[in-house]
């Protein structure tokens, strides 16, 4: 088949699949947002009189036919196409004829996908900020529903200080409500509009009004100056994936603390059976898989923020083909995330507390009897620990 920017020779087959790598796969999620913005772009075209009024009819009208479709199963992405953008090109033209050649006019592949993209990210953002608050509510209603089980506050995985199970699920609660604000934070590098930079130089020649497409499409501002636009590439992804990053760090402490406490030793918790996994060999077992993948994600989002700044480290000025191998970390850290906090969620809300299991260490309450002595008989707090500590030792030689 021959491409949109063919201009000779066919190109080597080896050297397409080398170049478009997995494009034509990761690109299905981005067709209904490269539709928008090829829409907004037609109508800010017509417009400026660069586009009739009856050409944009017929682009605004195959455009969404060819975005139903898709979401239909009906058409997908081929190798040879490459990416969405040529894919809903071609099969537009093939649809409405010589209008769906005039959709490009303004505008390149360079700032195209990146539009597409962040249009995504910005749902995908939101769409994760409601994940990690999920979670945080199902800890609050577990703490709730369990606030008055006592549970020993650990210091190097030693009994410390009395805690309980609201506090302790209140702790992971404040964190993952910060994780959402980080993700809502994340929006800023993201919702500048790039549509209309083209290749990273403008359109020289071309009267575009790059605030209408900024306007339609939900932008805070317009990316400006142009040159800047390829410049921030992986700017706004390393953002995102860095929030990710704060998320399932959270999420693997949670597993990891889950993990101790299911263990038989411990018997602290119970798993919803239908949430725990058998073994091929072991007749009695039931598997904390869940718990074991989500923690093992965290190093899946980890590599993905390593691999977008690899990229991105010492790229020069303007669009580089590089950029492309972006798209893949940024997916998969995107759907790592949002996969973990959804079971995490569902997993939490099935999760009990067994406070017959749970035993605390006489001198959990050192600390606080240090702290009485210091109130009620002025010492400092110094002496007090001395006197306390001399204490337990003596109760200690004396079993």
């Amino acid at each position: 088949m021959k491409r949109l920017w063919d201009k000779g020779e066919p190109l080597d087959q080896r050297v397409l699949r080398y170049t478009a790598g997995e494009d034509h796969i990761l690109d299905a999620r981005l067709v209904p947002y490269d539709v928008r913005a090829s829409i907004a772009h037609a109508t800010m075209l017509c417009a400026q009189n660069l586009l009739s009024k009856d050409d944009l009819k017929a682009i605004e009208i195959g455009l969404n036919a060819l975005a139903e479709s898709h979401a239909a199963g009906d058409w997908s992405i081929s190798l040879d196409d490459e990416d969405c953008h040529t894919a809903l090109e071609r099969h537009l033209t093939d649809a409405i004829g010589e209008a769906g050649k005039r959709v490009h006019l303004g505008r390149s592949r360079n700032d195209q996908v990146l539009t597409a993209l962040r249009l995504y990210m910005l749902d995908a953002a939101t769409e994760l900020e409601a994940a990690a608050d999920k979670v945080a509510e199902a800890l609050t209603a577990l703490g709730e529903r369990q606030a008055d089980v006592a549970l020993p506050g650990y210091t190097h995985m030693q009994h410390g200080m009395p805690s309980s199970v609201r506090l302790w699920a209140a702790g992971f609660a404040a964190e993952l409500n910060d994780d959402a604000t980080g993700l809502a934070g994340a929006k800023r590098r993201i919702s500048k509009n790039p549509l209309g930079s083209a290749a990273g130089y403008g359109t020289p020649g071309l009267n575009i009004d790059r605030e209408h497409t900024r306007a339609a499409l939900g932008f805070d501002i317009v990316h400006e100056p142009v040159t800047a636009v390829q410049l921030s590439r992986g700017k706004a992804e390393a953002g995102l994936i860095f929030e990710l990053v704060m998320l399932m760090q959270d999420l693997g402490k949670l597993s990891a603390d889950l993990m101790l406490f299911y263990t038989q030793e411990f018997a602290y918790v119970t798993l919803p059976e239908n949430m725990t996994t058998g073994s091929s060999i072991m007749p009695q077992k039931r598997n904390p898989d869940v718990l074991e993948l989500v923690r093992g994600a965290t190093a899946t989002v980890n590599a993905a923020l390593h691999e977008v700044l690899g990229i991105c480290t010492k790229l020069g000025s303007g669009y580089q083909r590089d950029l492309q191998r972006i798209k893949p970390a940024l997916f998969r850290a995107i759907d790592t995330s949002l996969a973990s906090a959804e079971i995490m969620a569902v997993l939490i809300g099935g999760l009990r507390f067994v406070p017959e299991n749970i035993k605390l260490d006489a001198s959990i309450h050192a600390a606080e009897q240090a702290n009485k002595l210091v109130t009620v008989e002025g010492i400092s707090f110094r002496e007090a620990y001395l006197r306390v500590a001399a204490e337990l030792n003596k109760e200690s030689n004396n079993k």
